[in-house]
């Protein structure tokens, strides 16, 4: 759950307590609706002051089971937001180790665009193997990257920062397969403006002809 829509529903659940409290004292205890939000606050609160007025039987079985409530959402928001923090905590982790990763790659492959032919080419590497780094921007294809334990760079590859994120500068090669044939030009141009040596298998070939390099082409 992202931090928004979780701040959210803790907004959402502190009202609708506060308002199941001051209704539930006021029709119980016939009380004022103020002196009924009054005791649901410090009843929550756990000040410990005293009661607005004397509770009856009755009321007193609500103020359990308000108490009870009130400590199961808490409880409840409690561990979504651990169960968040620690799951934020071993993304950013996660993160740092890829980029270390990356950092020290040397004569390696970028291939930018993990669609069906970018996928192809990197199980094609995994098998040789050599190393390789992913540059994508696609959050679906981001998912799929982690799971299968790829090295990846999360961005544009049209712009300079993320090819020297993805470490053009000491890349043997690249491989541009985006949807748009636009995309694909200008990534080479600017691949080979941030490395002159840089080799590009497949440049100004089809699709087909992708996948033969796929099948063992590269050098």
């Amino acid at each position: 759950m992202d931090p928004v829509r979780r701040i959210r529903l803790s907004i959402v659940a502190l009202i609708a307590i506060m308002a199941f409290g001051s209704l539930g004292y006021s029709l119980i205890e016939v009380w004022h609706m103020f002196d009924a939000f009054y005791m649901t606050v410090i009843t929550l609160a756990t000040v410990g002051f005293k009661e607005v007025h004397e509770l009856s039987p009755e009321g007193r079985v609500f103020t359990i089971v308000l108490i009870i409530c009130a400590g199961i959402i808490a409880y409840t928001l409690s561990s979504l937001l651990q169960f968040t923090l620690e799951g934020q905590l071993r993304k950013i982790l996660g993160r740092k180790k890829l980029e270390s990763r990356i950092s020290k790659l040397a004569n390696h492959y970028i291939i930018c665009g993990y669609g069906r032919i970018g996928h192809l080419i990197c199980r094609e590497f995994q098998s040789r193997p050599t190393p390789f780094v992913v540059v994508e921007k696609d959050p679906h294809h981001i998912e799929r990257l982690d799971r299968e334990g790829d090295l990846y760079v999360e961005g544009d590859a049209t712009d300079d920062d993320t090819l020297l994120t993805a470490g053009i500068e000491r890349a043997k090669g690249l491989i541009t397969v985006e949807t748009s044939a636009t995309d694909n030009v200008y990534i080479t141009l600017t691949a080979r403006g941030l490395n002159p040596k840089l080799f590009f298998p497949g440049q100004q070939q089809s699709i087909s002809q992708l996948e033969e390099i796929a099948g063992g082409a590269l050098p």
